[in-house]
């Protein structure tokens, strides 16, 4: 009786599409490209790198208006990535193309497009929501 409980857990397991069974392979598709825009995304940075040595790395190839590392919140250290955002689209064009691929405190960094935060889109109004004329 045993045996006949633990042959159908393992075949259960087996044809699973949970955890420990076989998992159906995921297909992941890589992000959409960002459309041009000054704001660019730097990723690759060192620990070390600060937001000063970001800007005055990327001003060499336009007037950066604002550079930014972001950072852990318990150790302050830099958590790999960061924003530069220029004047122009042009100017943020040049920056990606002086800086994807470069050295920057010692390690390869990356630059690209930032992908641009939409405000949330307002909820359609529907009948349900419209209360009842007395």
């Amino acid at each position: 009786m045993a045996a006949t409980v633990t042959a159908r857990q393992g075949f259960r397991r087996m044809f699973s599409t949970s955890g420990s069974g076989f998992a159906r392979p995921r297909t992941t598709l890589p992000p959409p490209k960002a459309d041009p825009n000054p704001s660019l995304f730097v990723s690759g940075l060192s620990k070390r790198t600060t937001s000063e040595g970001l800007k005055e790395a990327f001003e060499k190839f336009g007037r950066v208006m604002h550079a930014r590392v972001v950072t852990d919140r318990n150790s302050g250290y830099s958590r790999g990535f960061g924003f530069v955002r220029y004047e122009t689209v042009e100017e943020a064009a040049r920056g990606i193309e002086g800086m994807d691929g470069k050295f920057l405190d010692g390690w390869v960094i990356f630059a690209e497009y930032a992908r641009l935060k939409y405000p949330p889109q307002q909820k359609q109004e529907t009948a349900a929501d419209i209360p009842p004329q007395v």
